[in-house]
């Protein structure tokens, strides 16, 4: 039996990299449950759990998470001993806690602000990226920024500030990732994984009458767009391309960033749980 059979942990967020955090919690044997918005807006929507939300389940690797709709559903899946779903509840003002006290709540909904997290929340609280002060809001912080630094355990103070600037891939930095250009309804044109070429148009955002291209900046891999039909608000990120032509199967696997961010917090939870 697992030393942490017991122990509750409640994620908010589910998207790509909060993915990469479930995935090594769920196989370190914790209880998990996963706290999303009504309309989640993950890019990276085949390696987010978030997607749950609007199909019922999503499967990313082999793990599965299920859309449940009250904290009492949640809580029997999770105490079955059979547990081998996660489940997941639309309550991004973590209404749960009025009900249950985890042993550890983590913020994974990477929003670079804080949208409310403390530490009252549960016995241990950590935080992933900037907006957080460790020891005031949190008890852990971790880094999010790519680098020598990904996924260093502040004990005080705070990660580095939002640079506005997305980490390299493939030598590519800002022009991989695409924000929208107006507000509107997206209508993709191509799908995850799907080899593009520059100034090609993946998507239109219609706004009232007239339709708006948006176009790849340059060749390579459509590793993330946004969910068909979703609507967005200019500067919104929508889509996401990686340069490296040979790397179709990263899109459908986690990030070796997500896997780092879940390595960290796996530790963090032993330091604190074991301080």
């Amino acid at each position: 039996m697992s030393l942490f059979n017991d122990e509750l942990v409640i994620i908010r967020g589910a998207g790509d990299l909060a993915t990469g955090v479930v995935y090594s919690l769920y196989k370190a044997h914790f209880k998990i449950i996963l706290l999303e918005t009504q309309y989640p807006s993950s890019i990276r929507r085949k390696v987010a759990l978030s997607e749950a939300v609007y199909d019922g389940k999503s499967r990313v690797e082999d793990i599965e998470a299920v859309l449940v709709k009250s904290y009492e559903e949640a809580l029997n899946i999770v105490t079955d001993t059979n547990y081998s779903k996660i489940p997941i509840l639309i309550d991004p003002n973590c209404e749960i806690l009025n009900h249950i006290k985890p042993t550890f709540l983590i913020d994974a909904i990477i929003a670079k602000k804080n949208l409310g997290t403390n530490k009252s929340m549960a016995k241990y609280t950590i935080a992933l990226g900037p907006g957080f002060t460790a020891g005031k809001d949190c008890d852990i912080v971790i880094e999010t920024v790519r680098g020598h630094n990904l996924g260093r355990m502040y004990n005080k103070g705070e990660a580095i500030p939002n640079t506005g600037i997305p980490g390299n891939i493939g030598g590519k930095e800002a022009e991989r990732v695409i924000h929208a250009s107006a507000d509107g309804i997206i209508e993709n044109i191509k799908n995850i994984g799907d080899f593009v070429r520059e100034k090609e148009v993946i998507a239109y955002i219609n706004n009232n009458n007239e339709k708006i291209e948006v176009l790849a900046a340059f060749d390579g891999l459509l590793r993330g767009i946004i969910r068909d039909g979703f609507k967005v608000h200019r500067g919104l990120k929508i889509a996401d391309i990686d340069p490296r032509k040979s790397e179709y199967n990263n899109c459908f696997t986690i990030s070796d960033k997500a896997r780092n961010l879940g390595g960290a917090v796996l530790t963090a939870m032993m330091y604190l749980y074991n301080k």
